[in-house]
């Protein structure tokens, strides 16, 4: 993670230096600053690679520093990790609707935090190719934006998660996905996905695509992938 810098904002100072002694020591660049306000326009001035905001900051809280970031052009690809007193799952709720990414629990492990990080600035890489744009392959239009997805002209009804999982594969066509990766790249909304799960979603999916089921494909031992090349026929579902 050599490269990339983590902007910590946390008051308590005991908790900012252990969050920013692990990260360090994992490589990471580390701005740590101790209030919304300054959090906010170091963010602004140079956006880091990831964001970790304490919940309670004194004056500008960290949901609001977090609704800033995510509502501002500049910043809003910056993802972002929610850290959070253990009672403050309303407020999780909150900041996982203005758009963070994840969050961790106080008390925590430093390796879990750090494990966390890498992954979030992982998906935050994986999901920069203008996630808000239109996307279209082969049959398939995507529009994240105005949450619509058509095949062939016929309008999919998808739910949350099933549009999430069909777009991160769609976007990265030929890319083969473990069942923990895809879980990843969905996790931080208001739904649950496990890896079993996925499985299940993936089987909504296809059924829903109908003719296009193999759009879809399976890597035994390994997880899924979009398929590369295209038109596809029917050619049944992939088992």
């Amino acid at each position: 993670m050599k490269g990339e810098t983590v902007l910590v904002v946390e008051d308590e100072e005991d908790i900012r230096e252990l969050i920013s002694y692990n990260l360090k020591r994992e490589g990471f660049e580390v701005v740590a600053l101790n209030t919304g306000e300054a959090g906010l326009n170091a963010a602004l001035e140079s956006p880091p690679s990831l964001a970790m905001l304490d919940i309670m900051l004194p004056g500008l809280s960290g949901l609001e520093v977090c609704k800033k970031l995510k509502s501002n052009e500049l910043t809003k690809h910056v993802p972002v990790i929610l850290v959070s007193a253990k009672g403050d799952e309303t407020d999780v709720i909150v900041g996982l609707e203005l758009g963070a990414d994840d969050y961790i629990s106080k008390p925590f492990s430093p390796r879990i935090l750090v494990a966390r990080a890498k992954a979030v600035i992982r998906r935050g890489t994986l999901n920069q190719s203008d996630d808000d744009s239109q996307l279209l392959i082969h049959q398939l239009s995507m529009h994240p934006g105005r949450f619509e997805a058509v095949i062939a002209g016929k309008a999919l009804s998808l739910t949350a998660s099933e549009f999430k999982i069909l777009h991160y594969l769609a976007r990265h066509p030929g890319w083969v996905f473990t069942r923990a990766q895809i879980v990843d790249a969905v996790r931080g909304d208001d739904y649950p996905v496990t890896e079993r799960s996925i499985d299940v979603q993936i089987v909504g999916i296809r059924k829903k695509l109908g003719d296009f089921d193999n759009y879809i494909e399976t890597v035994r031992g390994i997880g899924y992938r979009f398929r590369e090349k295209g038109p596809v026929k029917p050619e049944g579902p992939l088992k």
